[in-house]
């Protein structure tokens, strides 16, 4: 039996875990936290962190298995590549690892392959801000370097904003070290993407709605996107670009772009696959292609079936609630009934205080759907949604 090692064990790997003992292979999964979601259903559970690069390499040796992965999370992405390359087992490099979790270092990966960005300036401290801070131009984004989510981002329109902008960008980077961006402005777009030896593959393209300023949280995905197809196919080449200047040769891709009056810039990717059910429910609902299967295969060293079955709509809304007091949710089970309704899901408890939505861990839940059009798909969620009650006191 073929042995598969996932990094991490919360909601988020959970997807990746169940299709593997779906598929045969015996499975390990590594988490700092014991109580994970995903560890009753892994033949073995490492307490490891995630992002403790020389521990999860030395749970690997142990382990011995035929591949590593993660799903919809940066970070650990340095672990895998460590790992993979210690074992000898298909993967990106740890130096293509640090340019897909590190957004300095991504964007001049950009910057050196012609790829299309924004105008940006890295800023590793104070003083390096204290000199930024007098030659920026407005509006301006800045977020931390090396985090996710929407965390730490803050459209920022004079330099009052921006000194604010920083204290709170700052704070949410792991290493202290913020970019602050030309402020792009147009649709926003996600593409992802497998690459299998070496060559992407455009598996979908999602239209993005967010919260707008001044965190751009997102709020709801759809596929497939509605762009016209000249549209679509330079959001294709832009991806696959991007893909190839931070020296992806394996595996999925995440692909953040928006679309300008100059044409797609780059906003960001990873070397993983998307978060936000986007790839772990939309695609398989717009396409039929199990992207997470074709993943865990990828790198285990097998062929991978990326062929698309069908073409529908998918789509995934949030519910947009306000801070205070989680009292009830009411309506469930009769929004559930709905046809076309895939899934309907609450992460936050009866009891629990939520704060204004400035991440997407502020984000209550959310519901699925597909059809056989974009807009079926986006009128059975907003359906769904009508019937539920929310109470937040």
């Amino acid at each position: 039996m073929k042995k598969v090692l996932i990094i991490g064990a919360s909601i988020l790997q959970l997807p990746a875990i169940l299709k593997a003992k779906e598929l045969g292979y015996y499975v390990g999964v590594a988490d700092y936290n014991p109580e994970a979601i995903g560890i009753p259903y892994a033949d073995e559970y490492f307490n490891i962190s995630t992002i403790d690069i020389d521990g999860v390499v030395e749970v690997a040796k142990r382990f011995k298995p035929n591949g590593i992965m993660t799903l919809a999370t940066d970070m650990p992405m340095r672990a895998v590549a460590a790992a993979c390359r210690e074992l000898g087992l298909p993967g990106i490099s740890p130096d293509t690892a640090l340019k897909a979790t590190d957004k300095a270092e991504m964007i001049k990966a950009f910057e050196a392959h012609g790829v299309e960005h924004p105008w940006y300036y890295v800023v590793s401290d104070r003083s390096v801000f204290d000199l930024i801070v007098r030659q920026a131009s407005y509006p301006c984004i800045i977020k931390p370097t090396d985090n996710a989510g929407s965390r730490g981002v803050v459209l920022c329109h004079d330099k009052s904003e921006l000194i604010k902008g920083y204290e709170y960008a700052s704070h949410e980077s792991r290493g202290g070290t913020v970019i602050i961006e030309e402020y792009l402005q147009g649709p926003e777009f996600s593409v992802e993407v497998m690459v299998v030896d070496g060559v992407p593959h455009v598996l979908q393209i999602t239209d993005k709605i967010t919260t707008g300023a001044p965190h751009f949280v997102e709020m709801g995905h759809t596929q497939p996107t509605s762009q016209p197809q000249y549209v679509q196919e330079k959001i294709k080449d832009l991806a696959c670009r991007a893909v190839k200047a931070v020296g992806i040769n394996v595996g999925p891709a995440h692909v953040e772009m928006i679309l300008t009056e100059q044409g797609p810039k780059m906003v960001e990717l990873g070397a993983r696959m998307g978060g936000d059910c986007i790839t772990t429910h939309l695609v398989p609902l717009s396409t039929g292609v199990d992207m997470v299967a074709a993943t865990i295969k990828l790198a285990c060293g097998e062929e991978a079936d990326i062929e698309p079955k069908w073409c529908k709509g998918s789509a995934i809304r949030y519910f947009d609630t306000p801070a205070g007091v989680l009292k009830g949710i009411d309506g469930v089970e009769k929004a559930r009934s709905i046809p076309g309704v895939e899934e309907i899901s609450f992460v936050h408890d009866i009891g629990e205080t939520l704060g204004e939505i400035g991440s997407s861990v502020d984000r209550i839940g959310f519901v699925i759907a597909q059809g056989e059009t974009i807009n079926d798909a986006v009128e059975i969620c907003e359906k769904a949604q009508s019937l539920i009650n929310i109470k937040i006191d």
